[in-house]
């Protein structure tokens, strides 16, 4: 019997139509979302090459691979209610389809609004393929639905695939001398997968499909205004001039109203967005403040890494596109760090993020010390690794951490409300600030008359800045290591069977 409809059942996936041998089923599943996982709309890895073929800033580009990053982060409150009201055969279809779409209108556009738009949808599907994709191999990932094992695992993927697709899409821009070859692959792969799902298998439901009631659009559509008003203003800030600036001037004004709003609108409906009760668990503010430190010290590779490499060591894309490799490496092995952590040795958070903090502490020592204009690239990847070892650490144990603070109600709000803080918005706030005190050191040094070329007043300036960052990751090191928490509950739970969870959406007042 399937596992939807019997707690205890073994695993299996009904979906399959009978002939698709069961050795094969989840792994397949699994290739889907690790393609899910390499989509977007405009990626990253091939920023230089759509500045120069669509006329575009960098500030542009960017704007539209963040709103991807934006759209990742909100059908969370959502999946649920999707998943108990379509089969999973047309969900997967639907989710691998308009990726298609977006990754092929994104070639043929370059007005900067569509391409947001086009960038955000794909992302939103993006995660809803994701979500589908897991949700049914997690028996099979865990038969005893333990969340220490689903999301180092889970995170494998997330987070490794952030340092493939840049990979990826850079090499294969390389190779056909086009920035669309990305979306193209990407754009066929999609198709691959509503092929073969359409083939495969058949409709099925968990349980009686749900009606699609209760889903706050509009409170949706406010908040991620907000998270793209906040990105808008920090990544236009140093081209524009900051608050000298107009555009900034308006889209400051236009927050404060957007956020307002989503303010209002989430106290005053029956079933907001995001629920008020979500926001009083206590120790999430603790926990946001945890994201923003881990933001503020990992996003030193957006501004200060980059400049190094680029303007001082002379290094071209193709020559650092190794580091995401490396970064790759690091992510496995942070993600299946906090599984052995957690599960096998099951010692304390605490001592976790001391381990995932003197790593980002060690990035930015090594990196203090090795700012020098004769450094080799293979001196990068110690370093480079270390720190997205500390960041998959953190991002992994944290995630753990929420889910045994919150009720399984709220913890999916509470996904996206971590993703307020992770998903590019206090990365971009962090490398706004990074390139704003760059520029003013840069200047200072010249102004102070120091007998330095441009080149190595940069050079001064990122060492700076990255002993300033050695000091605030030692400060917070010290605070992990007098801070001494054990997890929430002494027995990590378990995550519910699904139809658990639609007989819980069922009851709830619609």
């Amino acid at each position: 019997m399937s596992d939807f409809h019997a707690p205890g059942g073994s695993f299996s996936m009904p979906m399959y139509n009978k002939w698709v041998p069961k050795a094969v089923q989840p792994w397949i599943y699994l290739c889907f979302a690790f393609l899910f996982q390499l989509s977007g709309g405009m990626y990253g890895g091939t920023l230089a090459h759509i500045m120069g073929d669509n006329c575009m800033i960098r500030e542009d580009v960017l704007m539209i691979v963040l709103c991807g990053v934006v759209g990742v982060n909100m059908p969370f409150p959502f999946l649920f209610k999707f998943k108990f009201r379509f089969a999973n055969k047309r969900l997967l279809i639907n989710a691998a389809l308009i990726i298609a779409m977006c990754n092929i209108l994104c070639t043929c556009t370059e007005n900067i609004f569509v391409l947001c738009v086009l960038s955000y949808v794909a992302g939103f599907f993006k995660l809803c393929g994701t979500f589908e994709c897991f949700s049914n191999i997690q028996l099979w990932m865990t038969p005893k639905r333990d969340f220490a094992i689903f999301f180092p695992l889970l995170y494998c993927v997330v987070l490794g695939n952030m340092s493939l697709s840049p990979w990826i899409s850079l090499h294969l821009a390389y190779i056909f001398q086009s920035w669309w070859a990305m979306n193209m692959v990407m754009a066929i792969a999609m198709l691959c997968i509503a092929g073969i799902v359409f083939f495969l298998t058949h409709d099925f439901h968990i349980m009686k499909p749900m009606p699609l009631i209760s889903v706050d659009w509009l409170g949706c559509v406010l908040w991620s205004a907000v998270m793209i008003e906040i990105i808008y203003i920090f990544n236009y800030g140093e081209y524009y001039n900051w608050w000298n600036g107009e555009p900034i001037r308006v889209v400051a004004v236009m927050l404060l109203v957007t956020f307002y709003f989503a303010i209002r609108r989430m106290r005053h409906i029956r079933h907001p967005y995001l629920e008020p009760q979500a926001w009083l668990y206590k120790g999430l503010i603790p926990l946001f403040g945890l994201f923003i430190l881990v933001e503020l010290v990992s996003s030193t590779p957006k501004v200060l890494q980059s400049r190094f490499t680029g303007m001082i060591l002379g290094f071209g894309i193709m020559d650092t596109s190794r580091l995401y490799i490396v970064e790759w490496i690091g992510t496995l092995c942070g993600c299946l760090s906090v599984m052995v952590w957690v599960k096998l040795l099951r010692l304390k958070y605490t001592r976790l993020l001391q381990v995932g903090m003197a790593a980002l502490l060690a990035y930015e020592v090594m990196m203090y010390f090795s700012v020098t204009p004769s450094l080799d690239l293979a001196s990068l990847y110690i370093p480079v690794w270390c720190r997205t070892f500390g960041v998959a650490i953190f991002f992994t144990a944290l995630t753990i951490y929420l889910q045994e603070m919150m009720d399984f109600k709220h913890f999916f709000m509470g996904l996206t409300m971590i993703g307020l803080v992770r998903n590019g918005v206090v990365e971009t706030v962090c490398s706004g600030m990074y390139s704003l005190m760059l520029r003013h050191n840069i200047t200072e040094n010249i102004v102070r008359g120091v007998p330095h070329d441009m080149a190595q007043s940069v050079m001064v300036s990122v060492k700076q800045l990255y002993g300033a960052t050695c000091l605030i990751a030692t400060a917070v090191l010290l605070v992990f290591l007098v801070w001494n928490i054990q997890p929430v509950r002494s027995t990590l739970r378990r995550m519910p069977y699904w139809n658990v969870v639609g007989r819980f959406l069922r009851r709830s007042p619609q």
